[in-house]
């Protein structure tokens, strides 16, 4: 049985691991299907303090640092989690695979909102993407769609202008308030990044008579646009879908530490009521580092 069950390898769930690892507990991550959750998606990292390198560098880092210290890495995904504190838990993975433990650390973050509209799902993978570090390169010397108006939407566009001929950021609002200014300046810099507000999508579709797989896009003010490919950022749910229901979540899926069973810890973008940031990951994920460190110290 291990002391500590951290269910994802994001910065949060990877600081935890650092820390009940360190304090020498055994602790096990379940990293999910990829290391370092959004995080690894950063092509470049400007605003986490005394690292310069992308997202998936970072990740690497800190897993290395954690199994540095006796922290084992496995990437499976939790489906159940069953049991108590008195007794232990049992998380159960897709894989087939259960692991025990006395304490648990929810650490597995959150996933891009699905774009709900005519087309989208038929479209997913041929065209209509959530990861703009992942499929840009496809989309090389070619117009694509950038969906929505924070952060992510102007990092995604941003990073797309250098692949792509031309990117089009529709956004339902009248102005980027949501965005950081820094990065509002270098969007309205870029001579290839165009903007279209206060308008959504409505539809997507195939654009008759095309043989290079271009799209027919229509907004909801009923017009027309042909790009290759659509990326969609228009927030965050969090990955919450295990748990059974009687475990307390708020409008986004997201846990209060408060609210949880004795012995479950929370860290990272699946914390209610904080910003999503690899800081604030960081800091929770030292919080509930030590917090299990020192419930199981009150165990024993």
């Amino acid at each position: 049985m291990y002391d500590v069950i951290i269910l994802g390898s994001g910065p949060a769930g990877l600081t935890a691991a650092l820390y009940t690892a360190r304090a020498n507990k055994k602790t096990v991550v379940l990293g999910g299907d990829r290391l370092g959750g959004q995080m690894a998606g950063i092509a470049t990292l400007e605003n986490y303090p005394g690292w310069r390198g992308s997202g998936a560098e970072l990740a690497e880092f800190m897993k290395n640092q954690a199994e540095t210290f006796g922290a084992q890495v496995d990437f499976v995904s939790a489906k159940s989690i069953s049991g108590n504190a008195e007794n232990g838990f049992v998380v159960a993975c897709d894989n087939g695979k259960e692991y025990s433990g006395k304490t648990i650390v929810i650490a597995t973050g959150a996933s891009p909102r699905k774009l709900e509209i005519d087309g989208a799902r038929e479209f997913m993978g041929r065209g209509v993407s959530y990861c703009a570090t992942c499929d840009g390169f496809f989309y090389s010397g070619k117009t694509v769609i950038v969906l929505g108006g924070g952060n992510s939407a102007m990092n995604d566009a941003l990073y797309l202008a250098d692949l792509a001929k031309e990117v089009i950021i529709v956004y339902r609002k009248s102005a980027f308030t949501r965005a950081e200014a820094v990065l509002r300046e270098r969007v309205e810099q870029r001579d290839n990044i165009k903007c279209m507000f206060n308008t959504d999508l409505k539809k997507i579709e195939a654009k008759p008579d095309s043989n290079d797989g271009e799209l027919l896009i229509t907004t909801t003010d009923d017009n027309q646009i042909v790009a290759d490919g659509v990326f969609v950022a228009i927030g965050h749910e969090a990955n919450t879908d295990y748990l059974t229901e009687d475990i307390k979540r708020d409008a986004m899926g997201r846990l209060a530490p408060c609210e949880l069973p004795s012995g479950m810890f929370v860290a990272g973008d699946v914390y209610s009521n904080i910003k999503m940031q690899i800081a604030t990951a960081v800091g929770t994920g030292c919080e509930a580092g030590m917090d299990v460190v020192a419930f199981l110290n009150k165990m024993s």
